[in-house]
């Protein structure tokens, strides 16, 4: 049985943590050759297992040390059936992966949580073309039925919650919303900007979460922002009630561009430091932000410098806005 899934945590007054880059410290760090980039594909033998297990563990060790909560979002970002038949996954090999990364997460939830620590186990997903491209859009029915398949595997799990990352036009973040709903599990959408602020789509982000909590009559747990620079979107961050949708974030340590990054052979990993007092100053716009972490360039270095900044700052107390 889910243990958070009629009660997510991270949605009161306290401020919950979740891991940096993933694919940037596996390519980077680790030296791990990651075919699409899909991390998933190390828990088909048992030292890539080891290897996930001991990147999660750390991050719920920090989370343990700064007295916080912790989303742990499985490795499944591409673990959805496009991406897995490129990997030469069926549907039955793909289920079998998405279960077994919710169990790792599981595992590392019995070992690590404490009171002063929850953990919510989340179903991470991604997009079912390229995060950074809007060219091969899904109509909202098409990408309902699509990602269907991979949301109903987590909702057979004990996972509380499933979250779609990287998201950059509206239908697909709505198809993913009303399957969600399908399922009856909790579900957060987060968008990717361009530089300017905007999805690649076009569309800006407050007509983004506007019109996706129209048209799913507000089911989305919680907004987020992730594969952006803050430099990128803090802009934007002006008034309205659709800011008080955006409870997490996982920002780029990199200032490139998607197109940069798409070409990047090295490793731009910014300031630690600098992203950390970002944060600090970026929730002092976003009311409701609970949840942080990283994306590209990002590791646990600017994790536990994002958690030191607010947690110095007594950003904890900050009291949540109703939507």
């Amino acid at each position: 049985m889910s243990k958070y899934r009629s009660r997510l945590p991270q949605l009161k007054d306290r401020l919950f943590m979740t891991d940096g880059g993933l694919e940037t410290t596996l390519v980077f760090h680790e030296r791990i050759d990651l075919p699409c980039f899909a991390a998933f594909d190390l828990l088909k033998e048992e030292p890539g297992v080891s290897t996930l297990r001991a990147y999660f563990i750390r991050y719920a060790e920090m989370a343990r040390a700064h007295g916080m909560g912790l989303v742990l979002e499985s490795p499944t970002w591409r673990a959805n059936p496009d991406w897995g038949a490129k990997l030469g996954y069926d549907a039955v090999a793909l289920a079998d992966a998405n279960r077994k990364a919710i169990g790792l997460m599981l595992e590392v939830r019995k070992a690590l949580e404490s009171r002063q620590t929850p953990m919510v186990v989340s179903g991470n997903m991604g997009p079912r073309g390229d995060g950074y491209r809007a060219d091969q859009q899904m109509t909202v029915q098409a990408a309902r039925d699509y990602h269907a398949v991979q949301i109903r595997t987590f909702a057979e799990t004990d996972a509380d919650m499933v979250a779609a990352f990287t998201m950059n036009y509206v239908e697909e973040a709505i198809g993913i919303t009303r399957a969600a709903q399908d399922h009856s599990i909790p579900v957060a959408i987060s968008f990717t900007l361009e530089t300017d602020g905007k999805l690649p789509s076009g569309d800006s982000l407050a007509e983004a979460i506007m019109r996706t909590d129209a048209e799913t009559d507000g089911y989305a747990a919680y907004y987020m922002i992730n594969c952006a620079h803050p430099t990128h979107f803090e802009h934007v961050l002006g008034n309205g009630a659709w800011r008080h949708r955006i409870g997490g974030l996982r920002a780029n340590a990199s200032k490139r561009s998607h197109a940069e990054l798409d070409e990047s052979t090295d490793l731009d990993d910014g300031n630690p430091t600098e992203l950390g007092d970002q944060y600090q100053t970026l929730r002092k716009r976003l009311p409701n932000l609970n949840v942080v972490g990283g994306c590209c360039g990002t590791d646990h270095r600017h994790v536990d410098a994002i958690c030191h900044a607010l947690t110095t700052a007594g950003a904890v107390a900050t009291t949540r806005n109703p939507n």
